[in-house]
């Protein structure tokens, strides 16, 4: 056994030579032969600290505060637990930094930054009634720090308090104008609840061109994607840009940790691909009507279909319907992003398809680890995910359609085309209601729209209202989402001279419930710049004709997408104005709705847009072609 004292002149040297981890080797070897030597103890863990073994020093500091209960040493202690669940949570390890803050906490119960990081990790990890106390706490202790109010904000807005995010969007902007994502998810959750007024700056459409200016000018302002691209007059270019950036704000560390792991992938001719399918949304969601039956129809002699799930397990008929459907299904909620991007690189998945994009719950962390040699971008977000600084895509391709993306400059993905981008299940209705059970007058024409209210603009509302005064017997049937929303879209009626009672709010339902009631509505009027998506196909499926307005971005075209690909390309429209004359002479016209509803009703059995099995076999084919255009260039 080497001498102690010669362990720790060997540590000195290599310290006063700039080799930290042989001092650490040499004095953790003298620690071995005295375990109670503080000096030891506190040399190891400043080392440990330094080389960033944060999990080394916390136990280091563990042990030397049952010797020296002293201050410094429960700073030292709290610093390093800090630094491990700020690791933990860059690693996306919540669990671990959420055990960090509480442990820290213990020391320093009324510690502003222990609290709000600890809300972070609890956010993360669905405890959100925890969050907000956390939040809370960190803000009695500091009043100051506009985040706090921002990320309770955030916290709120999950538990449907929107009013009470908003409040808080407001008194993080209002402590640091600079708080450009407050700015953001204000704006979003005003359109949440159709709060479209204000004052000078506070105006909904100089805050929306506030952030398209920040988006241009501010690479580092953190615009939320999904966010962004629901606010009216945002641009394809600006959508792009925004995704960049949102890349270079939250994924660089990863991006590090990409090039560390370095997975290397078998890249050969093969009898089957293995398909891997990554959402947080295989459960009772929009997602599950448009996926299930393509993947039950995939060509299992072709194709090894494998879900990887990191959302939660509802235990609904839905969810196991879609466990059962595929080959293999994963739930990787406990795995952080390290450890599943492993678990999807040693499953052997030749194509990584994200079907979750920059939407709630996303996990495209995973995704920047690259643990497939071909990655797509489908579905869940309708745009780029953009690039990194160097110009490297995220995704290495998006599935799209000609409709919907028209323009290859606006997605930093190679594009691969599909006749339309969106699979659909058939839709079945089990039992009939009467128009009166939902509160509708038996004799009204029914205008209606179920998309979610921050989808409503003012432009279009006004053309709503525009066409209840000119058809007197009618009513606008909506979507009950939140009741701010109610309120304030009963406001802006009776403002337009419509008595608030002509517009009628469906409460959510089960999805059957709500598929059976759309037979009462007689014209479903489309949204934009954010179009129906899933709410589209619904409406089709029941033979709900859908008339919309084609914007010039991806979640703008989605409706044109699904009415051409079903044969109906005429409710398709280019201008605001023409949208109305459509809406009144159907409204005005029940021969020609009828016959519309007719010819509807016949091609939504025969058209290919609810025809899993034929667009499988077009998916697969885009499949089978990248996989042999990753072969050729490796």
């Amino acid at each position: 056994m080497v001498d102690a004292n010669k362990l720790i002149q060997d540590a000195q040297t290599a310290q006063s030579q700039g080799n930290d981890a042989l001092a650490l080797d040499c004095f953790q070897q003298a620690l071995s032969q005295y375990p109670g030597e503080s000096s030891l103890l506190i040399a190891c863990g400043n080392l440990c600290m330094k080389l960033n073994h944060f999990e080394a020093a916390i136990t280091h500091f563990r042990n030397l505060l049952t010797l020296n209960n002293s201050q410094p040493i429960v700073n030292a202690l709290c610093f390093a637990l800090q630094a491990r669940g700020n690791q933990a949570s860059n690693e996306g390890s919540d669990s671990i930094a959420e055990a960090c803050f509480t442990e820290a906490l213990q020391y320093n119960q009324n510690h502003a930054i222990f609290l709000y990081n600890l809300g972070n990790a609890q956010r993360n990890l669905g405890k959100l009634a925890d969050a907000v106390t956390s939040f809370k706490q960190s803000i009695q202790s500091d009043p100051s720090d506009a985040d706090v109010y921002n990320n309770l904000g955030n916290v709120q807005r999950e538990l449907g308090q929107l009013d009470l995010a908003i409040a808080n969007y407001e008194k993080a902007i209002a402590l640091d104008g600079n708080m450009h994502h407050s700015l953001m998810h204000l704006v979003h959750q005003k359109q949440h609840v159709c709060d479209w007024h204000g004052e000078g700056e506070n105006d909904l459409n100089a805050q929306i061109l506030a952030i398209r200016k920040v988006v241009r000018s501010t690479p580092n302002a953190a615009i939320a994607p999904f966010a962004f691209l629901a606010m009216p007059s945002t641009t394809a270019v600006e959508q792009k840009l925004c995704a960049n950036h949102y890349i270079a704000q939250n994924y660089l560390p990863l991006a590090v940790l990409r090039d560390a792991l370095a997975f290397t992938h078998n890249s050969q001719a093969k009898s089957k691909l293995k398909i891997g399918y990554l959402s947080a949304d295989f459960r009772l969601h929009p997602l599950a009507f448009l996926i299930t039956e393509l993947i039950e129809n995939h060509d299992r002699t072709q194709f090894e279909i494998t879900a990887y799930s990191y959302g939660a397990d509802d235990k609904t008929d839905v969810r196991k319907r879609l466990i059962d459907a595929f080959d293999h299904f994963w739930d990787i909620r406990t795995l952080n992003d390290s450890e599943a991007a492993t678990k999807i690189h040693q499953d052997g998945i030749d194509i990584l398809v994200d079907l979750t994009g920059y939407t709630q719950s996303s996990r495209t962390g995973i995704a920047v680890l690259k643990p497939a040699p071909i990655q797509i971008n489908w579905l869940g977000f309708a745009g780029t995910m953009g690039a990194f600084a160097d110009g490297k895509p995220l995704f290495d391709y998006a599935l799209v359609d000609k409709i919907t993306a028209p323009n290859a400059d606006a997605f930093s993905e190679k594009l691969l085309y599909l006749p339309c981008y969106q699979p659909n299940n058939k839709r079945t209705i089990a039992k009939q209601s009467a128009k009166n059970d939902h509160d509708l007058p038996q004799d009204s024409f029914v205008f209606c729209c179920f998309n979610q209210t921050f989808k409503i603009t003012p432009d279009v509302f006004a053309v709503w209202m525009r066409l209840l005064e000119q058809v007197p017997n009618s009513v606008l049937w909506l979507l009950a989402c939140n009741p701010w929303a109610k309120a304030n879209l009963e406001k802006e009626s009776e403002l337009a001279g419509i008595d608030k009672g002509r517009l009628i709010f469906a409460a959510r339902t089960l999805s059957d419930a709500h598929l059976e009631r759309q037979q009462h509505a007689d014209l479903f009027l489309d949204t934009i710049p954010y179009n129906a998506h899933t709410t589209a196909s619904d409406a089709l499926s029941v033979g709900l004709p859908v008339l919309t307005c084609k914007g010039d971005t991806f979640s703008a075209s989605v409706a044109a997408s699904l009415l051409g690909h079903i044969g109906l390309p005429g409710l398709v429209c280019s201008t605001l104005a023409t949208y109305e004359e459509k809406a009144l002479y159907f409204a005005q016209n029940q021969e020609a709705l009828t016959k519309l509803k007719s010819k509807l009703n016949t091609k939504k059995e025969s058209a290919d847009l609810f025809n899993a099995k034929k667009f499988a076999r077009s998916l697969e084919s885009q499949y089978a072609t990248v996989w042999q255009s990753h072969l050729d260039e490796t």
